[in-house]
Formats: C-alpha cells, sequence, structure tokens
C-alpha cells in the first residue's frame, strides 16, 4: 500500500501551489484567450445548467459510494452508509489535496479498512478490483468511443492520434489486466521455489513476485464481482458517466453544444493530466481537457470557460466536504477501535 506523510510543511506547500493555479486559471488564462475577467465571463453561465451540474455531480459521487460498498462491504460489516460516505469522500479529498498521482486517497482508504478490522491482504486484493472496476471503465470507453469518432459511427471525428491512439491505448491496458489474471494463484509460491539458493538475486526474485501476485488476485476479484451481477458495481459507471455529464452541462450553460462523443473523448483524454504530481490534478486536468477539445475542434473561449465552469464542481464540491468527511471518520475509527471487535468486512 502506498504512504503518504501528511506534515504541516506539506498540507502549506499544496494550499499556496492550489492557490496559485486557481489564481492563474481563473484570472489570468480566460484574458489570454480574449474573454477578459474569468469570473464575470461564469456568471454569465446559465444558472439552470449550471445548477443541473451540481446535481450531476452530486450524482456522480453517490455512484462512487455505491461501488464502494459492493466491493469492500459485506452485510454484516461494521461499514455502515455513513461510514461509507466519511471514507469515500475523505479519499476523494486526500486525492485532491496531495501531489501522489491519487496514492492518497487510495492509503487514506486502506487505511480506514484495516482499522474497520479487514485483513491486511484481503485491503489489497479488494482495493486493486476497486480500481480494476473503475478505470476498466475508463478503458472500455477509450476503446468504444475512439473508434466510433474515427470511423464515424457517431458525429464529432477527430485525428487519429486523439481518438484511435487512445484506443489502442486502452484496449492494450485491457488485453494486459486480463493476462495478469491469468497468473496461477501460487505464483509467488512458484517464484519462491525457483529462486531458492539464488542469494541476492533470488530474494528480489520473490519481492517483486508479490506485486503480480497481488494484482492477478484482484483483478480475478473484479471479474468475480462481475459475474455474481452485484447491482452497485454500476456505480462505476455511474461515476464517470455523471461527471461527464457535469462537463456536458458547463459547455451547455455558456452556449456551447459539442458532439457528445467529442464531450466523452476529451474528457477521458485530458483526464490523463491528473498523473501528473500536481495537487488533485490543478493545471494538469485543466490543461489536458482544454487542450484536448481544441484538438476536437471545439472553440477555445468556449472550453476555457466550461472546463472551469466543470473543474469548480468537480473539484472543489468533494473537496471541502470531504476534509470534514476526514474528521468524522476518525471520531469512527477511534469508534471501532474502543470497542474492541474487528469483523471481516468483506467476502474472502
Amino acid at each position: 500500500m502506498p504512504r503518504v506523510v501528511v506534515t504541516r510543511g506539506r498540507i502549506i506547500a499544496s494550499l499556496v501551489f492550489v492557490v496559485g493555479i486557481v489564481a492563474f486559471l481563473y484570472l489570468g488564462l480566460p484574458k489570454l484567450v480574449g474573454f477578459g475577467a474569468s469570473i464575470r465571463r461564469l456568471h454569465e453561465g446559465n444558472g439552470w445548467w449550471l445548477g443541473g451540474a451540481a446535481v450531476l455531480e452530486f450524482l456522480s459521487f453517490c455512484g462512487y459510494v455505491a461501488l464502494f460498498r459492493a466491493v469492500f462491504v459485506h452485510r454484516s460489516s461494521r461499514i455502515g452508509w455513513n461510514a461509507s460516505y466519511q471514507i469515500t469522500m475523505a479519499g476523494l479529498a486526500a486525492t485532491r489535496l496531495f501531489a501522489a498521482a491519487g496514492a492518497g486517497g487510495i492509503a487514506l482508504t486502506a487505511w480506514a479498512l484495516r482499522r474497520s478490522g479487514m485483513e491486511r491482504r484481503l485491503v489489497a486484493s479488494r482495493m486493486i478490483a476497486f480500481m480494476a472496476l473503475l478505470y476498466g471503465v475508463y478503458m472500455g470507453v477509450l476503446v468504444i468511443d475512439g473508434v466510433g469518432l474515427y470511423v464515424g459511427l457517431w458525429p464529432g471525428g477527430g485525428p487519429f492520434a486523439i481518438t484511435m491512439v487512445p484506443a489502442f491505448f486502452g484496449l492494450g491496458v485491457i488485453a494486459l489486466f486480463l493476462a495478469i489474471s491469468l497468473l496461477p494463484r501460487d505464483f509467488d509460491r512458484l517464484m519462491s521455489t525457483q529462486a531458492t539458493g539464488t542469494g541476492f538475486i533470488g530474494g528480489i526474485a520473490r519481492r517483486l513476485a508479490t506485486g503480480p501476485t497481488a494484482a492477478a488476485t484482484g483483478v480475478r476479484t473484479a471479474i468475480a464481482l462481475m459475474r455474481s451481477g452485484e447491482p452497485g458495481l454500476l456505480g462505476a459507471i455511474v461515476w464517470w458517466g455523471f461527471d461527464i455529464a457535469t462537463l456536458w452541462a458547463c459547455f451547455h450553460a455558456f452556449g456551447y453544444h459539442p458532439h457528445t462523443g467529442v464531450v466523452v473523448m476529451a474528457y477521458f483524454v485530458g483526464w490523463i493530466g491528473n498523473t501528473l504530481p500536481l495537487p488533485g490534478g490543478i493545471g494538469g486536468v485543466e490543461g489536458g481537457l482544454i487542450g484536448a477539445f481544441t484538438v476536437f475542434g471545439v472553440s477555445v473561449q468556449g472550453a476555457v470557460v466550461a472546463v472551469l465552469a466543470y473543474r469548480a464542481f468537480s473539484f472543489w464540491l468533494p473537496t471541502l466536504p470531504g476534509a470534514v468527511a476526514y474528521f468524522q471518520l476518525r471520531r469512527t475509527v477511534r469508534s471501532w477501535e474502543s470497542d474492541g471487535r474487528f469483523p471481516l468486512t468483506a467476502a474472502s
């Protein structure tokens, strides 16, 4: 599991960075593209569409909570809906505030699950299953939408580099994880047997084998969950779908109407900017989204104002209540620890 050390200096540095980038994005960038004061331009958006965007983003978070419960929570678990909300929202806030490519949210979620009584290996396999289900949708849409746009199945078009290249990437990732799932269940033990007596190199081989073994277990868990027909797994589609719908609504709020296929593809390509080591992807995601829409032929001015409005919802809407949820979660964890019971929180 990733370890993310939270210090006062790191918090201050993250906040200073976020404030500085936000000031540039909302005060400087719009002027560069001929919009003048962005705050005034954002106020010109249709209130009904913007209100609808807020509702859509809220529904996206509901999908995230539902997926969390489908993967991690058994009916006999001590993790109820309230604790599920606290864990997911606090994890989202950690993901957005710390420059760790999402590791902050993963580490916080793993910490809460361990405190609830879940065994370490089970936490690891279920975390991998959760991410496989969530990003399996991401990769699947890259393939379907990329091919559809390039061959003209739906309007919008787009060059090979931003349609088929992402589609090939998504297909490759899906194939890789399906191949990993075929590894023997005792792959790490087999590697240990093969490496016996080989000294330093053998020790490294044994340690490296634990990663693929854990990944294979997690992917197989995700496949088993899908075969079970658990309805909560639809939360992965809800999470991405309603977040994309939020962006789509923000375009309409300012009078721009890009094709739905373009919005979907530009969204997933643009969010690759979240992999940059920046708190919450601030700057990277905005730049990625605006650049992707521009390549698809969407007005730069329209992309800037819609993306900035969208990020106001996607970044701040979970971050502020997520910070509150973190302190609530700490109280919940203390109550778990005080009762001295550590039940299993998911089916093995």
